[in-house]
C-alpha cells in the first residue's frame, strides 16, 4: 500500500437507503450499529473526517466520494456544509468531489447545487426497464427505472455530465449488447461494469450478518442474483468486441481502461487489479474506518476517527497487512497465471474458489476474466503500441476491421479448398 496517497469512500448515511435492491450487499450493515442509531454523518464526525483527510493527504489535489446506502437523504443543504468545510479547510489544495446516487430524488436544487460545485455524478443503473427492475426495487418492491430515467433527464438538461454504474448480475448479464447500447443512447460516456458476487452464509453470523465474508467456509451458497463467471466473460467481450470497432475514444469503460494500463506495463489504477490493496478505505457515518468498502465487519474496523486520526488508522500495521496480503495470499496456479499482470487475483472478497489442484483461494470470476483477457490482448497489444509511439489509440477501430476483414477473407479461402463429400 503506498501511504502517501490513500481513498476513503464516506458513507454520511452509513447503509440506509430508499431502494431494497435485492442483491444490495450494503443494506444488512445496519445490523452492525445499534437500532437507535442516527443515520447521518454528525457535524463534529464530517468536520474532522473533511479536515483530516484533507491534511493527510500529499497530493494537490484532493478526491472525495459519497456514496452510501443512498446520499440525496441527506438534502442539498447537507453537501452545502461539505463544501463550506472543505473550502476551509482546502489550505490551498484542490477539492474535487464525486457523488454516486440511485438518481431516484435528483430534481432540479440537487443538480443546480451540482453543477454549481463541480461534483462528478455516478447514477447507478442497470440497463433498460426489464434489467434494471429485476432488482432495483424501492423498500414496497416496486420498480425505480421510470424514477432514475427522470433523474438522468434532469441532469441532462442542465447540462451535468454523469458516468453510470452498472452492475452484472444474474438477470442482465446475457444481454451485453442491449445494456450498452441503452446507456450509450442515453448519455453515458463512462461506464462502470460491476459483476455481482455474494454468497449466503451457513447461518447468520453473531452480528446478524447473512451475506458470507471472503474467509466464510465452503458451505457458503454463491447467491441465486451473482452472476456467473463465464457468463461474466462472455458479457465484457461482447461490450468490448463492439467498443474497439466503434466507441474508442468515444466511450470509455473502466474495465477497458484500466486493462490498458496493464498492457502498457503500469500499476492498475482500479484496486481490484493491483498486486496489493489497502489505500481503499471505507468511512461510516458515525467515523468507524474499515479497511475496504466490501470489509466493513468487525475484523476489519481500523478504528473511529474522533479519537485516533485518520492518517494513522490508514497507515496502521493492521492496514498494512490486510493490504500485502492480497499478493502474498495469491496461490501458485494464480502466480503462474499468463494474465496475472492484468488480473492479480481481483479482488480478495472474491477469492473463495478452489484450484485445480484443490488449494483455496482462487477468484470465482477467474475463468471469466482468464477468457477476456485472452479475448482482448491482440488489441490490447496494438492501442499500446500506438501509445508507445505516441499515436491514438483510437486506431484501433479501423485495425479491427482490417483484421476482421482478412479473417473473413482466409475463411472463405478455406471453404473455397474444401473437398467436397
Amino acid at each position: 500500500m503506498n501511504t502517501e496517497y490513500f481513498h476513503v469512500l464516506a458513507k454520511p448515511t452509513g447503509p440506509i437507503c430508499n431502494l431494497d435492491c435485492k442483491y444490495c450487499f450494503y443494506l444488512e450493515k445496519e445490523a452492525l450499529y445499534p437500532p437507535e442509531s442516527k443515520w447521518a454523518m454528525a457535524d463534529d464526525v464530517l468536520d474532522r473526517f473533511i479536515r483530516q483527510y484533507i491534511e493527510a493527504q500529499q497530493s494537490p489535489v484532493i478526491h472525495f466520494a459519497w456514496q452510501g446506502g443512498e446520499p440525496t437523504l441527506l438534502g442539498v443543504e447537507y453537501f452545502k456544509r461539505v463544501v463550506e468545510l472543505q473550502q476551509r479547510y482546502a489550505n490551498g489544495k484542490k477539492i474535487e468531489n464525486s457523488f454516486q446516487t440511485n438518481g431516484v430524488l435528483l430534481n432540479e436544487s440537487w443538480v443546480r447545487f451540482f453543477a454549481e460545485n463541480d461534483f462528478l455524478i455516478g447514477v447507478s443503473i442497470d440497463g433498460p426497464r426489464e434489467l434494471h427492475d429485476a432488482y432495483r426495487v424501492d423498500k414496497g418492491g416496486q420498480p425505480t427505472f421510470d424514477r432514475v430515467m427522470r433523474g438522468i433527464d434532469v441532469l441532462k438538461a442542465i447540462g451535468v455530465e454523469f458516468n453510470t454504474l452498472t452492475t452484472v448480475h444474474r438477470a442482465n448479464s446475457s444481454h451485453p449488447l442491449e445494456v450498452y447500447r441503452f446507456l450509450k443512447e442515453n448519455g453515458s460516456g463512462y461506464m462502470q461494469f460491476i459483476p455481482i458476487v455474494e454468497r449466503i452464509a451457513p447461518a447468520p453470523s453473531n452480528t446478524g450478518l447473512v451475506l458470507a465474508p471472503a474467509d466464510c467456509p465452503n458451505e457458503a451458497q454463491v447467491a441465486p442474483w451473482s452472476v456467473e463467471p463465464r457468463e461474466f466473460g462472455r458479457f465484457l467481450i461482447t461490450i468490448f468486441d463492439e467498443w474497439v470497432r466503434n466507441d474508442v475514444g468515444r466511450i470509455f469503460v473502466q474495465l477497458f481502461d484500466v486493462s490498458l494500463e496493464s498492457w502498457v506495463g503500469m500499476e492498475p489504477s482500479l484496486c481490484i487489479f493491483r498486486k496489493q490493496c489497502g489505500s481503499a478505505l471505507a468511512i461510516e457515518h458515525n467515523g468507524d474506518l474499515y479497511s475496504c468498502d466490501h470489509f466493513v465487519y468487525p475484523k476489519n474496523r481500523l478504528g473511529n476517527i474522533l479519537s485516533t486520526p485518520l492518517a494513522q488508522l490508514a497507515e496502521s500495521g493492521e492496514q498494512q497487512r490486510f493490504g500485502a496480503a492480497k499478493e502474498t495470499a495469491l496461490p501458485a496456479y494464480c502466480r503462474s497465471c499468463d494474465v496475472r499482470f492484468a488480473c492479480n487475483g481481483e479482488c480478495p472478497k472474491h477469492r473463495f474458489a478452489l484450484t485445480p489442484d484443490g488449494k483455496p483461494g482462487l477468484n470465482y470470476l477467474c475463468a471469466g476474466y482468464k477468457t477476456f483477457f485472452h479475448h482482448v490482448d491482440p488489441y490490447m497489444r496494438f492501442m499500446a503500441n500506438q501509445l508507445r509511439m505516441r499515436q491514438a489509440p483510437a486506431h484501433v477501430m479501423g485495425w479491427a476491421v482490417e483484421r476482421d476483414a482478412l479473417a473473413a477473407a482466409e475463411n472463405d479461402r478455406r471453404c473455397a479448398h474444401r473437398p467436397e463429400l
